[in-house]
């Protein structure tokens, strides 16, 4: 592992992190609050339910250095802005900015799409409202590492009744052995509506380090946000990260999240539809190889009356890895009238691979429609065989039927670069079987 700095996660490192950072001061008091509940904190039990198939013994915080302090020159590895006309974009390296841009017409309009630390300088009447409404930083340890420690990240304020044409564009990247702590902060006024592409790379594919982020989502009333989430870490970094979105009254979301990279993911991402006649829809995709192990786990909490959510994950897994995905509707009493799907389907394409499928309901309103699945199957010899017969070789095949599985998830998607980019990934990883 190639430490990047000999500062690490201790004492003597925040100090040096606060000593590197110009922040009004009740910011600086909410990082101290949360360094102490992180000194405070144990790390996750082994046999805690939400840890116990996912091993992090081998995981020592002290191996890894804090985020830059400066900007590093890396190359380039954006897969999702490539042909799209954008309204802004951030980009960061190991958490540090090292370019922003917004359109003048959008920030003419009120528009706010900056670095994080930036906003909460020069628009703390709007970051401080929000920030840490929708994170919890005693969540967990890693939690309160984040809330002591994040840096850079990125803040998009859209007015009530702005609609954004143009998609924005944020762009994460971590050098081998760096470590990145970004927090995504996005707030949709009322009737606002945009689209935000946001990726997170390694320098490359076998990179190592170390990503504990956040993204929080608050959506006004009536507002509208289409999400894309792609993480191609590289396949030696640790990802653990909280992601939770509240939806308003009668407000949409559509968030598609697609998980190639890490060596170890554990991710927890809400949603949580906090207005009447909210409606969600989440699209997963995940696919792994060697001995990738990603963990995700998924709640669509309901907290008002007629709302609506529907998640759709997908998993393909490869050699030794695994995937765990553990998804919660949960419906409050208040909550009549909700209208809740998720479904989770894996094709294991190795004799070694895994998927953990677990599907829950915790439902406490009686007048309610809730459904969930789950399926778990192999590659159709019969298809193999059958391609085969017609000339494509047995990789041709095996991708063709790995594309079909994912389908479903891609034809949801209506912005042309993020199904590309997915399709590309997902190509590219598939092994040949016998």
């Amino acid at each position: 592992m190639t430490q990047t700095t000999s500062l690490t996660f201790n004492a003597a490192g925040f100090d040096a992190f606060l000593s590197q950072r110009t922040e009004p001061q009740w910011l600086t008091e909410l990082r101290r609050e949360a360094w102490q509940h992180y000194e405070a904190m144990d790390w996750p039990a082994r046999r805690a339910e939400e840890w116990i198939r996912t091993d992090i013994r081998a995981f020592k915080i002290e191996k890894f250095g804090l985020p830059a302090f400066e900007a590093l020159d890396v190359p380039s590895v954006a897969q999702l802005k490539g042909g799209v006309d954008l309204g802004g974009s951030i980009e960061t390296v190991d958490s540090y900015v090292v370019g922003e841009a917004l359109d003048q017409e959008l920030a003419d309009k009120g528009v706010i799409f900056c670095d994080l630390s930036k906003a909460c300088q020069i628009h703390a009447e709007v970051v401080r409202p929000h920030l840490f409404t929708a994170f919890d930083p005693d969540y967990d340890k890693f939690a309160a590492l984040h809330s002591a420690f994040w840096a850079g990240g990125q803040f998009l304020y859209v007015p009530k009744g702005v609609v954004l044409e143009k998609p924005l564009y944020i762009g994460s990247v971590m050098s081998d052995g760096g470590t990145d702590t970004t927090h995504t902060l996005i707030v949709l006024d009322e009737g606002a509506e945009a689209t935000v592409l946001h990726e997170s790379n390694g320098v490359d594919e076998n990179s190592k380090g170390l990503h504990v982020g956040s993204v929080e989502v608050i959506q006004k009333a009536n507002s509208h946000l289409r999400y894309v989430n792609m993480q191609e870490w590289g396949y030696g970094a640790y990802h653990f990260a909280h992601q939770k979105a509240l939806v308003g009254k009668d407000a949409t979301i559509q968030w598609t999240i697609a998980a190639m990279g890490s060596m170890l993911s554990k991710v927890n991402q809400s949603v949580d539809l906090v207005g009447p006649g909210a409606d969600s829809q989440v699209n997963g995709v995940m696919f792994t190889e060697g001995r990738q192990h990603l963990a995700y786990h998924t709640q669509q909490h309901h907290r008002a009356p007629s709302c609506h959510s529907d998640f759709l994950y997908k998993a393909a897994q490869q050699d030794k890895s695994r995937t765990v995905w553990r998804g919660m509707i949960k419906v409050d009493k208040i909550a009549q009238k909700t209208d809740g799907y998720q479904r989770n389907d894996n094709l294991v394409l190795s004799e070694l691979s895994r998927a953990d499928s677990i599907p829950g309901l915790e439902i406490e309103a009686d007048d309610v429609r809730c459904t969930h699945g789950s399926t778990t199957s192999q590659v159709d010899a019969e298809q193999i065989f059958y391609a085969q017969c017609r000339g494509f070789t047995r990789k041709e095949a095996t991708r063709m039927i790995v594309t079909g599985f994912f389908q479903q998830i891609f034809d949801r998607i209506s912005i042309d670069s993020v199904r590309e980019a997915l399709g590309a990934a997902i190509a590219r990883q598939v092994r040949e079987y016998e």
